[in-house]
Parts: C-alpha cells; structure tokens; sequence
C-alpha cells in the first residue's frame, strides 16, 4: 500500500497545493513521531489570511491573530453505511497482537521457550579451516547442538544474506537463522528480523519466543537500544493479521517476546514501550485501509477520531464539521468532490494533539486525503489497469494520520502541538456530481478548473491545507494516494517527497531512514509551474 507525501512550509498556494507523491503507509505512524514533531528549526509563520511564499531567507516571519484552536462541540454523526444495505457485512473484532516485550540479560545458550531467532550477517557465518564457526555465540550453540546449527546451515547454503533463513526443530523447541547482510547497519536490518521471527512463530505455532543478534561487536549502547526497539516492532508487526471478515480464521499464539543480549534497564524498556506505541497506530491505519468501503465510510472515519479523542481526552480534541458547516467556510473543492455521494455525506475531520505546557510549543499540522472510496466519477476508472477494486484505500492517508494521532496520545511528547486533519468523502458518479470541465472555488477564494474528475484528491486537499494554514502551524506535511506515477519513477517501495524546503526535507529524510523507511525527494523545479495554469480558473 503506498500513499502520498507533501512537505513544506507555508508557501504561494498554487504550488503547495499542486504538487505531491506517493508515500508508504508506516511511515507517518513510525517517523519517531515525537522527535520529529518536538523539533523546531524554523521561523516561518503563517498568516491566516494569506499563503506566504517560502524563500531562501530564514529571517522571514509574519505576525498573525491566534484562531481557536480546536472545538470540543460535540455532534452526532450520521452513520451511512452501504453494509446496510450490501450484504449486511459486519467485521469480527479486531485481533491486533498482545505480545509481552521485555530485554532480558539472559544469556542466549541458557534461554528456555519455544523459538529462539538470531541474527546473523555474512561475517558472522565465517568458518575456520575445521568448518567450525567462527563465531562465538554461533559456536557454543552448534556445541550444545552437537553440530547441527553448522550442517543445517551448510546443508541450506546460508551464508547470512539478507532474506536468507534456516530452521532447526528438535525436541523442545526451535532455532531460526536469520540473514541480516554484509552488515546490519541500519533499522531495516532489525526490522526484517523481528518479521522473520514472527513468521517463525506463527508457522510453528509458538507462543514464546527470543531474538538475539550473533554479534554486537562495534554496536553503541543507543545502537543497541535502538536495535531492539526495531526488533520490537518487526515482530509485533509481523504477527499483526486481519481477519476481521474472514469466517474462519487462526489466531496467533505469541504472548511473549525476550530480546536478549542487547542490554537491560529503564531505557531500553522506554524505547520497547514507544515502539509498542507507534506499531498501536500503525495497526490502526492498517484495519482502516483494509476495511471495504461499504464497511469505512467517511461517517466512520470521523467515529474513529471522535474515539481517539475520547480515549485520550486529556491532550487530544475534536471537531467534525458536517457538509453544512464545511460550505459555511466556503470549501468549494472539497464538496465539490463529495457532491455525488448522497448516500455517504462527507465528513471534516480535525483532531488537536496539546500538552498542557506554558514553554513555547512546535506547532504542526498532519494533513490526510480521505476518500474511502474513489469511483474516479465521470472520468470513471475502467480497465484492466485502473484496479477500481483497490480504491477503498485511497484514504490511506487517512488512515495514517488516525494512526500517527492514536500513536501520539501513547506517546505524548511535550512542547509539541500537532494538528491531523482529513477531509473525509467519496468521489462517486450522479446527477449532482461534478463534472469535467466545471470550475470550483476552494476556501482561499481561489478557483480551479477540474479537467479530469479522477484528480480529486488535489480538491480535497486544497481546502484540507487552506484549513490546516489557518491553524497558525510552521509546517505541514500532508500524505495522500494521489498518482500511481511515482510508482513508474522510484518504483512500489521507495516514496516521494515534494517540499521546496531543504530542513524540512532533511528532517523528515532523516526521520524516515531512522524508522527503516525508503524515502527520495523529487524535484520542484519553477518550470513546472506553467504547466499547472489555467485558461479559465
């Protein structure tokens, strides 16, 4: 599942609101949500009256009245749901892992459960002229194995590869080699570990096991607390699967996970509890997409904010606006879009994450595109390559910034203030709809001409940023499902960035790479911009 990304500050709106790319979906509910947001490297404000072009110059900075923040009026949302109606399908209940973590200083040969998983690179599979493992962990288990570990491996040509792995079964338990490349240098590394150890498990049924590293030579004691963290969530992740709309369906087992070797102590624990806060959203946004849309309507989508405000209620707020309200603000974009769903009305979504803190707070805003289902209208979706059955994910931003919201009521970092907001709807096919050719006027006064009905995502978005810039935040980064074009340039696992910002860029490159996330920024060149102007909006 991939979705789109926009980062950049305050800037000239017919640019900011063109432009951005495909995104995956972890990302924005694993970009170490609070060391992102608590950093604040920037002076640019907005005013929310005006778009202010960002320029090289830091030393810009605009003064501008404070709006209110969030309204914690509460409303009584509608449910249209199309299961009513089609098949009458209702989802079982949410299976997500619950999985006991903990760092253990056990040592590796003396541990007792189920499944014991170990890490190992190329350099770690070294042997000596007898065969015999160089490694020392390696070689007192192949010791206490009479030999196995060494045949087995030897017999599967595990060398330690990236993607390589090789079991043993014997009576009381199991042992799992896992290839981690020439180096394991980096969170992906230990991510794919803590996979391949979950599918160990749930193959083998077990319902406790370990994962440890061959070697931890050259490893700092952060390194290692951050190792761990990854391990942690490659396995809760990896365990995570739904069945919510499967009659039958087999459950896992796992209930405890031990991370050996990598160090013990209050830190380590913290970092293994946020990793367990950030993978509670991620499997958020993962039932969300997965959901068909006659189950997730835009009537659900503001039901989970509404819970997610309630259940964090002492740092997070909501406010829902109706179709009325939102034409009360003027966001011709957006209803432009949601017109032709009279069964599914649309729903703006807008949650407020604050600590209560007098110190001066990062104020930044999570954007998500929300159709939970994308017809394409009357620029209507067809053919082999149009897969029109996936387009219940197109509010996959959406589902990550419900996610990123949920992880940080978890979290909760301080001197920070994040705004998520989702302009939830369909984009569906009647007489009301919208038409090619016709020329909507978003929230800012400005008009667009809609040349192509299947762009909608650019409408929605245009009056969700309008909105979020009036929030008075210093940056924005909105996610989105917009174009399957990025796929044809980084491929179906790397995702774009646009910003024309390079801290910001740098920042969120940074955060994403710490979070084994693939993430290129693409170019925005001024040439570009001609080709977005109209002849007649």
């Amino acid at each position: 599942m991939q979705i789109s990304c926009s980062f950049f500050y305050i800037s000239d709106a017919e640019k900011d609101l063109s432009i951005h790319n495909k995104f995956s979906l972890f990302t924005m509910a694993t970009l170490r949500v609070s060391s992102l947001f608590a950093s604040s490297s920037s002076s640019l404000h907005s005013n929310p009256s005006v778009f202010t072009k960002y320029q090289s110059s830091p030393k810009w900075a605009f003064s501008f009245p404070v709006t209110p923040l969030c309204s914690k009026r509460s409303k009584r949302i509608v449910h249209c749901i199309a299961g009513d109606t089609l098949g009458l399908t209702r989802p079982n209940e949410s299976d997500a892992p619950k999985i006991s973590i903990g760092a253990k200083d056990t040592a590796v040969v003396q541990w007792q459960g189920d499944l014991l998983a170990i890490g190992a690179t190329e350099n770690d599979m070294a042997r000596d002229e007898n065969s015999k493992f160089k490694n020392p962990l390696l070689q007192q288990l192949d010791s206490e194995l009479n030999g196995l570990l060494s045949a087995a491996s030897s017999e599967e040509d595990f060398s330690g590869k990236s993607g390589q792995s090789v079991n043993l079964r014997f009576p009381g338990g199991r042992i799992t080699l896992v290839g981690l490349g020439s180096s394991a240098s980096s969170p992906t590394s230990y991510h794919s570990l803590g996979q391949a150890a979950a599918a160990a498990a749930k193959s083998s049924q077990a319902r406790n096991i370990a994962v440890a590293l061959a070697s931890t030579d050259g490893l700092s004691a952060e390194s290692k607390i951050n190792s761990a963290s990854a391990i942690a969530t490659g396995v809760v992740l990896g365990s995570f699967e739904d069945n919510r709309f499967r009659s039958e369906s087999k459950k896992s087992t796992l209930e405890s996970l031990d991370i050996l070797g990598l160090g013990t102590g209050p830190e380590i624990e913290r970092k293994i509890k946020y990793a367990e806060h950030v993978c509670a959203g991620v499997i958020l946004g993962r039932e969300l997409v997965n959901a068909p849309a006659n189950i997730v309507t835009p009537a659900v989508l503001a039901e989970e904010a509404k819970k997610i405000a309630s259940t964090y209620s002492d740092v997070i707020s909501v406010n829902i606006l109706d179709a009325e309200q939102c034409k009360e603000l003027k966001m011709g974009a957006y209803l432009a879009v949601a017109a032709a769903a009279t069964e599914n009305p649309p729903y703006f979504i807008h949650l407020c994450f604050k600590t209560p803190t007098k110190e001066r707070k990062t104020k930044l805003a999570l954007v998500g595109k929300g159709l939970t289902f994308d017809s394409g209208g009357y620029n209507l979706k067809v053919g082999a390559g149009s897969r029109i059955e996936l387009m219940k994910n197109d509010m996959g931003g959406a589902a990550a910034v419900l996610g990123a919201a949920k992880a940080l009521g978890e979290i909760r970092p301080s001197r920070v203030e994040v705004h998520f907001i989702v302009a939830a709807c369909e984009n569906m096919i009647s007489a009301e709809g919208m038409r090619p050719g016709d020329i909507v006027t978003a929230s800012n006064g400005k008009t667009i001409e809609v040349n192509n009905t299947d762009a909608e995502g650019r409408l929605t978005l245009a009056d969700a940023l309008i909105y979020a810039c009036n929030q008075g935040v210093e940056k924005i980064i909105d996610l989105a499902t917009l174009t399957g074009a990025i796929m044809v340039a980084l491929g179906p696992s790397v995702a774009g960035a646009f910003t024309p910002n390079d801290d910001l860029a740098r920042e969120v490159v940074e955060a994403a790479e710490a979070s084994g996330e693939k993430l290129w920024r693409m170019p925005m060149e001024e040439s570009y911009w001609e080709s977005m102007k109209s002849g007649s909006g």
